[in-house]
Formats: structure tokens, C-alpha cells, sequence
């Protein structure tokens, strides 16, 4: 893929192609860029109170220079117990950054990624009748 071999520093495209394989084994799909710097593995339609609505990946990241983002569409405090024993990581509401993907447990990723994945597809198919 033409982008991850664009990816610096040399750790950060490794741990990139390392999720690109990852998220397709959860996914079972491949991956479209969704921006100039998000892979995106399936998508689902979102609404918010607000009325504000639009398509999102339904898994996804982004290798950037200070860390690789892996974007939790149902937010971190959902995976709360496995982000306990996932290794070195930090946060914000629906991004998990980490620095170095080798210091992580890779199948406590996995999970926590099937599980956003079940909860995303979900969520779309209960509310909408199609999904990502």
C-alpha cells in the first residue's frame, strides 16, 4: 500500500503494516483511506442529538508521528477492563494513541477491537437496518 510506505519513522510504518493485517483479520474486509491519513476498515452512518450525521469507519487508524491512533467508535470507556491489560497506551474518548505496538499485548487489541467492531455493526444494523 502506497501509504504506509510513506509512514515515519521506520517503527511506526512497521507497526502499521502490523495493524493493517490485524484489522483485516477482525474485519475480514479490506482497507480505503478515508482522509489523507486514516485507514478504515468498513463503515457505518452516525447521527447525534444534535442532527449532525455522516459516514465513519467502522474500525480504523492512523500510524502519525508522535504515535499511532487506533479510533474506537464506541469510545474508550467501553474497553475500560482490557485497556487495563493492554501495555503502554494513552487516550482521549474514542482514540487510543500508542507509541510503540510491539510494548502492547496484541490480543487484548484484538479484542478490544472485535468488540468495538460487534458494538459499531450492531448499533447500525438495530438503528438503521444496513451497516458497515
Amino acid at each position: 500500500m502506497t501509504f504506509l510506505a510513506k509512514v515515519t519513522p521506520a517503527g511506526r510504518r512497521r507497526d502499521a503494516q502490523t495493524l493493517l493485517d490485524l484489522m483485516r483479520e477482525v474485519t475480514g474486509l479490506e482497507p480505503r483511506m478515508f482522509g489523507p491519513s486514516i485507514l478504515g476498515f468498513g463503515e457505518y452512518a452516525y447521527q447525534y442529538a444534535s442532527g449532525h450525521s455522516g459516514i465513519a469507519p467502522a474500525a480504523s487508524f492512523s500510524p502519525r508521528k508522535a504515535a499511532t491512533v487506533v479510533y474506537l467508535a464506541d469510545g474508550l470507556e467501553a474497553h475500560a477492563a482490557a485497556l487495563a491489560r493492554l501495555g503502554p497506551h494513552s487516550g482521549g474518548t474514542g482514540c487510543l494513541y500508542i507509541k510503540d505496538l510491539s510494548k502492547v499485548d496484541l490480543a487484548v487489541l484484538t479484542g478490544i477491537l472485535r468488540a468495538s467492531l460487534k458494538t459499531v455493526t450492531a448499533e447500525t444494523f438495530g438503528k438503521h437496518g444496513q451497516g458497515g
